[in-house]
């Protein structure tokens, strides 16, 4: 009798021990599928989910990209909770030791990186959409389409050609996978901030509006590449403007040609027929030449006051300029600049 207690004493503990095996084995496993470090990448990596990738795209840019250490194992996860079949777009991060569970939450739920855009030195808007869809999720003709539609551009108070003066150069922090609307939504929000009741006073006091401060701005911005000239440059041009002189600026023929790497001005260049072209036609142009930066906009609303009405680049190439009262001053200068010019072959 005893000893058949005790045998079935014995079998009790050797199944608990069995099932407790078994158990202890399907924790592992799970520990090993979902919460054991995966991906050990040196520095935190990102991944790019556009609408375009697939599953097996995305395992494969885990494994070049995130030193994936078990991919089967984030591919069998994924595809338990059917994370597989609803991806969504974005731009995310992957630290060292990050585990499968973790990362899939994050994808998952859709929490991403956000991106630090930034487009300064653009020049024409078709420089502006490709630097803007080389660092987001969206393609140069969606932008592009915005930007030429004049209905869209006339909802946030600008034309097709006026629209550059909208976006103000700074570091923005928005999502890889933001849409175009969204994003010159938020240009426009960053605009109406910089536009301050401030700023608006002192365009207002010059006798701008902030459209020619910022096509003023472009000029400036293009005439030197030493921004401490700038307030001097922008107060030069203002004595010209307030003279009813043409401004004869050289980057508005330059963007009228559509060449800003000339170096010699030439009288052809001169007649060339554009509304940009300050040599044959008064006044401002229509609209910026570029996105002119946040520093060239204040030079011209705290422009230096004084009596210079001409100016010349500087015979030594520094990027500085000789300034002039007198034409006569501003012809000498323009002769040893044209002089050095000769002497260094540049035509």
């Amino acid at each position: 009798m005893e000893r058949k207690r005790f045998s079935k004493y014995t079998a009790r503990i050797a199944v608990g021990g069995s099932l407790f095996l078994i158990a202890a084995a399907a924790v592992f496993f799970l520990y090993r599928i979902a919460y054991a470090p995966n991906f050990f990448p040196a520095r935190p990596a990102y991944v790019y989910i556009d609408n375009t990738k697939n599953f097996d795209g995305l395992v494969q840019q885990l494994r070049d990209s995130a030193a994936c250490k078990n991919s089967s194992a984030f591919v069998r996860l994924a595809r338990w909770i059917k994370y597989d079949r609803h991806m969504k777009t974005g731009k995310y991060e992957v630290k060292y030791g990050t585990s499968n569970w973790q990362l899939l939450d994050e994808l998952r739920r859709g929490h991403q990186t956000a991106v630090r855009l930034t487009f300064n030195n653009v020049r024409f808007t078709g420089d502006l959409t490709q630097r803007l869809s080389a660092q987001l999720m969206m393609s140069v003709p969606e932008l592009e389409a915005l930007l030429a539609d004049s209905a869209y551009t006339a909802s946030l108070g600008f034309t097709p050609e006026t629209v550059k003066a909208m976006f103000i150069p700074d570091t923005y922090e928005v999502y890889w996978n933001i849409t175009p609307e969204n994003l010159l939504k938020r240009m426009k929000k960053k605009y109406t901030r910089f536009w301050n009741e401030k700023r608006l006073n002192k365009a207002n006091e010059i006798g701008l509006t902030p459209l020619q401060v910022a096509t003023l701005a472009s000029i400036v911005e293009e005439e030197s590449a030493v921004p401490d000239e700038y307030p001097v440059i922008a107060g030069l041009y203002l004595n010209r403007l307030r003279r009813n002189i043409p401004l004869q600026a050289d980057p508005t023929v330059k963007y009228a040609v559509g060449d800003f790497s000339l170096q010699r001005i030439l009288f052809e260049h001169l007649e060339t027929d554009s509304p940009y072209n300050t040599y044959k036609y008064a006044g401002l142009p229509p609209a910026p030449l570029r996105v002119p930066s946040i520093r060239s906009m204040e030079a011209v609303l705290n422009y230096m006051h004084h009596n210079y009405l001409y100016m010349c680049a500087k015979e030594d190439f520094s990027g500085r300029h000789n300034f002039a009262v007198t034409l006569a001053e501003h012809n000498r200068n323009a002769n040893r600049y044209r002089a050095e010019l000769n002497r260094r072959n540049i035509r």
